[in-house]
């Protein structure tokens, strides 16, 4: 019969989990945000410095195909459908804009950190080498 090895550390928490989550990518338990989209500067369970943490344009840009694609097609689904006046148009689709852009935009910002950090994703380094 084998005994369990008490050494071993239990498996780093799912980062979708913790990304769409806004908590820490290496421990599950802290929190990511320190605002709307501010990153804080380390883990107040773990200690991870969340400096790695850029996600860059990359959940805007998600968020402006997603976003696009429905709030367009269901201003061409009511156009052809129902041919309302524009202003019409401004009530309907002004609002779910923002619905639409800023309630998924902290927890995509969060999946790509933990994405980012899960894969250890860094910046590119170019390799010099010597003596050709």
């Amino acid at each position: 019969m084998s005994v369990p090895d008490q050494t071993q550390q239990p498996p780093p928490p799912s980062p979708f989990v913790t990304g769409l989550t806004g908590r820490c990518p290496a421990c599950g338990k802290g929190r990511l945000f320190q605002n709307f989209l501010g990153v804080r500067a380390r883990c107040e369970a773990c200690g991870l410095d969340f400096g790695f943490a850029d996600a860059g344009d990359g959940p805007a840009i998600f968020i402006i195909l997603l976003g696009g694609f429905i709030v367009v097609g269901a201003a061409l689904l009511v156009e052809v459908m129902y041919r309302p006046p524009y202003w019409v148009h401004a009530a309907l689709w002004g609002p779910l804009i923002l619905l639409v852009t800023l309630a998924p935009l902290r927890s995509m910002k969060g999946l790509l950190i933990a994405l980012q950090f899960h894969h250890k994703a860094a910046e590119g380094r170019h390799e010099h080498r010597s003596g050709s």
